[in-house]
């Protein structure tokens, strides 16, 4: 079989770590995540298996002069291999060379526009003047005599540079995020311009690696799988039936914080002759564990326990040792899987699950994946369209959009005004390119009028956003005479509401979601 040529990503905790590596696969390049400390001896040992045509270093939190944070082994650059360093790795590669590296003044969050001084390799057919996006608070401030500079700001003198003789890199900004305006463009120069890299990676490839994956995981055991009828867990399924048959139970836990109609939704199509399925009702059970809960890293804990419980409970009568979900890249990096990642948020399906558990392994296969990745997947896999094009919904559900405790009366409302919000999305057909769009019961009250008499109610946040893989988003622009009929409507028909607002933040600073 021929070798697939492959770009590795050193990992040192940035947020965007993952993004690097699937847009080298948007390029039909093959991307390997690979530890930062991988040493020359493991990279070498891997071109067993793969054609290693290059190296990208990936973002972190840390300061590179830092003592505890994270390096590289420096004869990884005597490879003859090219070398990409973005944000942390740039920093790094100057600071292991002799440069230096310290804090700014000034420090560059968000679009930046940097000054291109020469536009050759990886910066090769760009403008003079070019948008970036910048996240860093340290600044190269000077090379050694071997390095030419190629881009600067006008806080950072040295925003790219160059190796004289080798083909070794630094960007300060982040040509993965989609508000680099030709960052797409900087990526394809390094992976075919300077790595000549062949185009030989299919999605095709990714669904007979995992479905391999979970046969060898599982092997002739049980297992079931948490399906709650999102893309995610959908296509985790589909990838688990092809591997494993009968042997695999599906189990939906109604934990009574879906959507309207939900249950009846996922029953509809995943209820078949073909595949073992068990609907839970556990509604009663979720609400008492939440009583009283008004934190939200503390709900998604509790869900993420309760889950695994009911889960447990199955397992033990299906006889299952393993237990299979749907967990996404985005999902792992926000709750901080990785040494020196920052956690933003606990995912009730990753740090959310309790420590100790029954099952003899947790499988993942779409563990490495974005969310738009995994529409591809669905799509390669023939699911039905109903799943394909599905907004996501947090695992929580709408208990991570009633802000404090999430009682039986807040979530009825939240539903209604969520339906109200989809519904009004729908019919003015703007659902195919928004990411997602919602409803949120704050814990404000407000001072309201209706029937001329004095009203005091709830607060219903509308959240609407576009983006590709949820590591970044923008706010929708969604027309007024809409939003004016969404709030029109919530007003009227949600007694217990007397004011909506719309959330006009985008990601970062803020998350999708509120909680």
């Amino acid at each position: 079989m021929t070798k697939l040529d492959v770009i590795l990503v050193l990992d040192f905790g940035g947020q965007y770590c993952h993004l690097i590596g699937r847009r080298v696969r948007d390029h039909q390049v093959y991307s390997e995540i690979v530890p930062h400390n991988i040493t020359p001896k493991e990279i070498e040992a891997l071109h067993e298996r793969f054609n290693v045509k290059g190296l990208i270093l990936s973002g972190g939190p840390l300061s590179v002069y830092e003592k505890n944070a994270p390096k590289c082994d420096q004869k990884i650059l005597d490879l003859n291999l090219p070398v990409l360093g973005l944000c942390y790795g740039h920093q790094l590669i100057a600071h292991i060379c002799g440069g230096n590296v310290k804090p700014s003044k000034k420090k560059e969050f968000g679009v930046t526009h940097a000054i291109i001084d020469k536009s050759i390799g990886v910066l090769r057919g760009l403008r003079e003047r070019e948008k970036v996006w910048m996240s860093h608070g340290d600044t190269v401030f000077s090379l050694p005599e071997e390095f030419d500079v190629l881009a600067h700001t006008e806080n950072s003198p040295v925003a790219a540079f160059k190796h004289k003789e080798k083909a070794i890199y630094g960007l300060q900004w982040h040509p993965e995020v989609v508000h680099t305006e030709n960052g797409m463009k900087m990526l394809k120069n390094f992976i075919f311009v300077v790595c000549r890299c062949e185009a030989n990676w299919r999605m095709e490839d990714f669904v007979e690696k995992a479905v391999r994956e979970i046969r060898q995981a599982v092997s002739d055991g049980k297992a079931i799988i948490a399906l709650s009828g999102g893309i995610d867990s959908s296509v985790a399924t589909a990838l688990a039936a092809k591997a494993l048959g009968r042997n695999l139970t599906a189990v939906f836990v109604d934990h009574g914080f879906m959507r309207e109609k939900e249950p009846e939704f996922v029953k509809n199509i995943f209820e078949k002759p073909d595949i073992n399925f068990i609907s839970v009702d556990a509604r009663k059970r979720f609400f008492e564990k939440l009583r009283g809960v008004t934190d939200p890293e503390r709900k998604r804990q509790i869900v993420g326990e309760e889950f695994i419980r009911v889960f447990e409970k199955v397992a033990g009568k299906v006889g299952a040792e393993y237990f299979i979900q749907g967990t996404i890249y985005p999902d792992r990096i926000e709750s901080g899987i990785r040494k020196f990642s920052e956690k933003i948020k606990t995912h009730h399906n990753v740090a959310g699950l309790p420590t100790k558990i029954q099952f003899k392994a947790i499988v993942e296969p779409l563990r490495d994946l974005y969310k738009d990745e995994v529409r591809k997947v669905a799509e390669t896999l023939g699911l039905p369209k109903e799943i394909l094009l599905r907004q996501p919904f947090p695992g929580p559900g709408l208990a991570a959009r009633v802000i404090g405790e999430p009682t039986e009366e807040k979530v009825k409302i939240v539903k209604k005004a969520d339906k109200i919000v989809t519904e009004e999305i729908e019919r003015n057909g703007l659902e195919k390119s928004l990411w997602q769009y919602f409803a949120v019961l704050s814990a404000t009250k407000s001072t309201g009028v209706k029937g001329d008499s004095r009203a005091y109610g709830y607060t219903i946040a509308i959240r609407a956003v576009e983006s590709k893989e949820a590591m970044t988003a923008n706010f929708a622009k969604i027309p007024y005479e809409i939003l004016e009929k969404i709030s029109t409507r919530i007003t009227n028909e949600i007694p217990q509401v007397t004011r909506v607002v719309y959330d006009i933040t985008h990601k970062p600073p803020a998350t999708i979601e509120w909680e």
